[in-house]
C-alpha cells in the first residue's frame, strides 16, 4: 500500500479491503455507542476513502445533541487504539473530494401529518439562509462549492430526492405526503446545540 488513493466513487457504502478503510474502528465505535445508550441509527462508508458516516437520532434535539457530542468523544478515544486521528473538518482533503457534512433530518408534528406545511418551512429557511450558514461549521465555503453533491453555500434549493439540494425531501416522504426533511448544509464540525 501507499501513494494517493484512486478518485472518489468506489468507496461509498463499500466493502472490501481495497475500499472500506477503517471498518474495525467504526464497528467498534458503533458497539460502544449502543452500549452507552446513544441513539445511533447506523453507519456507512462515505465517498472519500477512510471517510465514514454515522447517524444519530431519532430523538428530541437536546438528546440528539448530547449523544452526538459523546459519540464524537468515543470515536476519537477509540481511534487511539488504531492510531487513527479523527477529523471533523468540513473539507479534510483539498481537491476533487467531497467534504464532510452533518446532514440534519428534522420534523415537526405538522410535518409528520402532512407535507402541506413544507413550502412554508422551506420559505422561512430560505429567508434566513445567511444566518444559518454562519453557524453551520467552519470551512463551509470550501465544502459547499456546488461541485460535490450539495449545491453551493451561496445557493438555496429544495427538491425531492435531490442530493444537490440544500434541503432534500426523501422520495418516500413525497409519496406518503408526510414526514421529514433532510437539511444537507451543516458541516461535520457543527456545534449541534446551535444547529438543532
Amino acid at each position: 500500500l501507499g501513494g494517493f488513493p484512486e478518485p472518489q466513487g468506489k468507496y461509498y457504502s463499500s466493502v472490501g479491503a481495497d475500499r472500506a478503510f477503517g471498518r474495525q474502528l467504526v464497528e467498534k465505535h458503533l458497539d460502544a455507542c449502543l452500549q452507552a445508550g446513544i441513539l445511533i441509527a447506523g453507519i456507512n462508508a462515505e465517498v472519500m476513502p477512510g471517510q465514514w458516516e454515522y447517524q444519530i437520532g431519532t430523538g428530541d434535539p437536546l438528546k440528539v445533541a448530547d449523544d452526538l457530542v459523546v459519540a464524537r468523544w468515543l470515536l476519537s478515544h477509540l481511534g487511539e487504539e488504531y492510531g487513527v486521528s479523527v477529523s471533523l473538518e468540513a473539507k479534510p482533503q483539498k481537491g476533487d473530494w467531497n467534504g464532510a457534512g452533518a446532514p440534519t433530518n428534522f420534523s415537526t408534528k405538522a410535518m409528520r401529518e402532512s407535507t402541506a406545511v413544507f413550502d412554508e418551512i422551506i420559505d422561512k429557511m430560505r429567508a434566513h439562509q445567511q444566518d444559518h450558514i454562519a453557524v453551520y461549521g467552519a470551512g463551509i465555503e470550501e465544502r459547499l462549492t456546488g461541485k460535490h453533491e450539495t449545491c453551493s453555500y451561496r445557493e438555496f434549493r429544495a427538491g425531492v430526492s435531490d442530493r444537490g439540494a440544500s434541503i432534500r425531501l426523501p422520495l418516500q416522504v413525497a409519496r406518503d405526503g408526510k414526514g421529514y426533511m433532510e437539511y444537507r448544509r451543516p458541516c461535520a464540525n457543527i456545534d449541534p446545540y446551535v444547529v438543532l
